[in-house]
């Protein structure tokens, strides 16, 4: 039984709902489509979602189509932030309009350019804060951005989430050997 379908959604001011063969959610910060599988039916009234099904064989493809919904309402309403912080000696990173050159220990810079859609801002060189409305788009853009050099388990330099937890692992010792 799925508990995260029976979630009602409530719809912020300045959002607006089209229900067709696709939802298509619109509001301050943009437009969205949600697609809406056989067997789901979604109704709006008093300013709330409700995600209904047809039969327990839908209970996954609920789930799914409310929790897509409710990112594609709060994406328009409010958008979604992700934040980088950049650690170590010389590693930062720099904003030249869509383009953002990193440089992170390797013999080059490295380009990175930023999709429509997802807003970048610098503070200090070594923390990124990324914005957009779609969810998807800007944790597979804040993904990509920390495997350009991910957290070295051993020295804790690289690019990793603000708030990241990371496990620091204990070199080799010289004499263990002899």
């Amino acid at each position: 039984m799925s508990r995260v379908g029976k979630k009602l959604i409530p719809l912020p001011k300045g959002v607006k709902l089209t229900v067709g063969d696709q939802l298509v959610v619109e509001g301050p910060k943009g437009k969205q489509t949600v697609p809406v599988p056989p067997g789901i039916t979604i109704s709006q009234k008093d300013g709330v979602v409700e995600i209904l099904r047809d039969g327990d064989d839908k209970a996954a493809l609920h789930g799914l189509t409310r929790a897509l919904t409710a990112n594609a309402v709060q994406g328009v309403s409010t958008g979604f932030t992700r934040e980088l912080d950049i650690v170590g000696i010389g590693y930062r990173c720099d904003m030249k309009g869509r383009i953002a050159s990193f440089t992170l220990g390797y013999s080059h810079a490295i380009e990175f350019y930023l999709p429509d859609g997802v807003e970048m801002k610098v503070d200090k060189q070594t923390h990124v804060v990324l914005t957009g409305s779609d969810r998807q788009m800007l944790g597979q853009v804040a993904a990509k951005m920390r495997g350009l050099r991910p957290p070295d388990p051993y020295k804790n330099k690289g690019v990793r989430y603000t708030g990241e937890v990371l496990r620091k692992k204990v070199g080799k010792t010289g004499a263990a050997g002899k």
